[in-house]
């Protein structure tokens, strides 16, 4: 058990966790557009596909990773 716990502190753990995080939050939001809302699919999946990468801009813990290009 503390394998496991120590495991999770790890900030790579963390980092991996959150971007699982995200992914679900993109992936509810499309399946809600799409079933509760009145948009065409291709309308839910252009909206879900932006809530990734906004949940991930508006995480302030998030480090900023620059190109080198």
């Amino acid at each position: 058990m503390k394998d496991l716990l120590a495991k999770l502190k790890d900030p790579k753990a963390k980092a991996a966790f959150k971007s699982y995080l995200r992914a679900v939050l993109a992936s509810a939001v499309t399946m809600g557009l799409a079933l509760a809302a009145d948009l065409a699919p291709e309308q839910a999946i252009l909206i879900g596909s932006l809530a990734g990468p906004l949940a991930k801009w508006a995480d302030k813990t998030e480090k900023r990773i620059r190109s080198r290009h």
